[in-house]
């Protein structure tokens, strides 16, 4: 990775500090940069694939600047230290249009600033670039040409999601379709759909702005998160009445979406009749062309996957080069678990089935690949490794 020397602030160029750092993060592919005020230094970290890194250090003279220059560019309140404040700028690096949003928190040593650099060439790549199987692609596809029903994406936070669903607009946005968001915040702002950003202190969180959207007429609704029992009821009942809705959720799985729900108070017949699919994403890490090196999978490590002990299985593992940073690995790639519900599915969540009894029926008859399954996959053709997607989905419900 690339380094910037230290600037002191007495050098007057805390303006050129901030432009280096944000093109030092576009240009090591970082997602958000974390500048972490401590007693005698600030200490800058790259998020890189998922994964945190330091980058340089500078004297903490240079803080307070540093944090005035990001405030007067986000329009946040200079003089308010002690409460945590939300904005965001926008800036060009390197012929790419940015969105860097912003968040600060006041910490003992003064306040923490976290920049999330969002580069809209990443949600205009679409959907076949994300990671998909041919045929869960397909599926997909097709669930999100429906006219009515609703869509859940879930994962934790950093899975990707937004990704996939601002890709999954721009593969239905068209001028015959009337497409409206509800979001927390906006964080790619997208032609010919109608955005709007919740503000629960001005009365318009996720539930309310529904209900009003509903008398707007769209054919397609994207609702940014599904946090509380009114949000998800209204985005059920909507996809029930001629209307496609996407959303998000934080579960664990795709199963675990039908459990989630239900703990909220949504009806099962409504689950049931709405839900169209649940996608269920990670991101993995990519290997490393220059630097991967192939070996044999042993008996122990086939055994612990659930593979064939019979089966010569070649893998591939990163061995660190000073293209990756030696970490092994440059980029990532999504893992995903789809979820397309048929008539017994349907049955047995309105019956209440088990967790693992509808696991059982979505992975043997519908043939759902898990999430570690399709990890597995990639991992077998040489795109991610092993370690990597056991990292990633140890702390997953499975088989």
């Amino acid at each position: 990775m690339a380094h910037q020397e230290t600037i002191d602030a007495s050098e007057g160029i805390i303006v050129k500090l901030l432009t280096n750092l944000i093109r030092l993060a576009v240009i090591n592919n970082a997602s958000d940069i974390h500048i972490e005020p401590e007693a005698d230094k600030i200490r800058i970290r790259f998020r890189i694939d998922g994964i945190l890194r330091e980058v340089e250090t500078h004297p903490i003279s240079i803080h307070d600047p540093l944090v005035a220059r990001v405030k007067v560019l986000s329009n946040l309140n200079i003089a308010e230290r002690r409460k945590p404040q939300d904005g965001r700028f926008q800036m060009t690096a390197d012929n790419k249009q940015l969105d860097v949003r912003v968040s600060t928190f006041p910490t003992m040593y003064g306040e923490n600033l976290e920049l999330r650099v969002l580069n809209k060439t990443n949600i205009l790549l679409g959907l076949p670039s994300l990671g998909f199987s041919p045929e869960t692609l397909n599926q997909f596809n097709t669930m999100i040409h429906q006219p009515y029903g609703i869509i859940f994406v879930t994962g934790p936070n950093g899975s990707g999601k937004t990704t996939t669903l601002y890709s999954t607009l721009n593969t239905i946005n068209t001028s015959d379709k009337d497409i409206a968001t509800l979001e927390d915040p906006v964080e790619y702002q997208l032609p010919l759909i109608r955005q709007t950003q919740v503000d629960p202190d001005a009365g318009l969180d996720f539930a309310a702005g529904l209900r009003s959207l509903l008398r707007q007429d769209p054919d397609v609704i994207l609702v940014g998160e599904v946090r509380d029992a009114e949000t998800a009821s209204i985005a059920v009942r909507s996809a029930l009445t001629g209307h496609l809705v996407l959303t998000t959720l934080h579960t664990n799985d795709s199963i675990g979406t039908i459990n989630r729900l239900t703990d909220m108070g949504v009806e099962r017949v409504l689950i049931a009749s709405a839900t169209v699919g649940v996608l269920a994403q990670r991101l993995v890490r990519q290997l490393c062309t220059t630097c991967a090196e192939s070996y044999e999978a042993s008996p122990a490590l086939k055994q612990q996957l659930g593979l064939s002990a019979t089966e010569a299985i070649t893998l591939r593992k990163g061995v660190g080069c000073e293209t990756c940073g030696y970490t092994g690995y440059i980029g990532r790639i999504g893992i995903f678990e789809l979820l397309a519900p048929d008539k017994k599915l349907r049955a047995m969540m309105i019956d209440g089935a088990s967790y693992q009894d509808m696991k059982t029926y979505a992975t043997q008859t519908l043939h759902m690949l898990t999430l570690r399954d399709d990890g597995l996959e990639k991992a077998k053709r040489g795109i991610t490794s092993v370690e990597e997607v056991l990292r990633v989905t140890a702390g997953d419900i499975t088989e």
